[in-house]
């Protein structure tokens, strides 16, 4: 090879690693974007969670707070027997109280991926231990059209380390207003679990975000979870004194 076919390698080679860094970077922006888009720095929200079975139904009704992305506290206050159960992030740690037996649990990381309430989130995804934004790698996978939005595809593979059950996340997030429309959740064996799709785009809070979740098992058929956003606002006046133990057990 000569000396001038060397450069020329060379500076393919260099432009190969800037563009595969830049669609990092961008990947991981377009995330940021759409996760601080239905967190903001602070929150507040009304939320009813209907649990959809083939034979049956149930709902829960439930308040939550959040505080940047290492507090957020969960109240639930219907039905009747299970009202004041709560949980409690703060940092690493997980809490839950449960007012009936007047008990307060921490809650170890190897139940995150178990089922919230019987229902197809898990205690991860209604607490968020994990983060999409700090616990994954990103790639630019390409685009897609959903209900008319155009879309990007985002890969996300966990970090080493990371409190993370998936062994890879597929989010499709909206180009101009970076909501996420689809989620689809793999386990290590890259088999696709369960799939999570956001409807009835509102402006709620002064923010446009889907108001309606649904987390559906791809398994288990006429099974899955719906949760409605009835009320939310963002960037309310909370400090990391709210987010106490002793404040889980009397929040209203």
């Amino acid at each position: 090879m000569t000396l001038k076919h060397k450069k020329v390698a060379v500076f393919c080679l260099v432009m190969l690693a800037s563009t595969l860094l830049a669609q990092a970077q961008d990947a991981t922006e377009i995330v940021r974007r759409a996760d601080e888009k239905v967190r903001g720095e602070s929150s507040r929200a009304e939320i009813t969670m209907e649990i959809i079975r083939p034979t049956w139904k149930r709902s829960i009704s439930m308040k939550a707070w959040s505080l940047g992305m290492d507090y957020s506290l969960i109240l639930v206050t219907a039905p009747a027997r299970d009202e004041g159960t709560a949980y409690l992030k703060r940092g690493n740690e997980i809490w839950n109280w449960l007012p009936d037996i007047n008990r307060t649990i921490k809650m170890p990381p190897s139940m995150m991926s178990q089922s919230w309430m019987g229902s197809d989130f898990s205690n991860n995804d209604l607490v968020e231990e994990s983060s999409i934004v700090t616990d994954y790698d990103h790639t630019l996978a390409g685009d897609s059209t959903l209900s008319s939005y155009s879309a990007y595809i985002i890969e996300m593979i966990p970090k080493p380390q990371a409190p993370v059950v998936w062994g890879k996340v597929v989010s499709f997030i909206t180009k101009e207003e970076y909501l996420q429309l689809r989620t689809e959740f793999y386990d290590e064996d890259m088999e696709l679990i369960k799939i999570m799709e956001g409807s009835e785009i509102e402006e709620m809070g002064g923010r446009t975000i889907p108001t309606r979740m649904e987390m559906i098992p791809v398994d288990k058929e006429g099974q899955k979870t719906v949760l409605h956003y009835r009320d939310i606002e963002f960037n309310i006046d909370l400090s990391d004194r709210f987010f106490s133990i002793q404040n889980m057990k009397r929040v209203q």
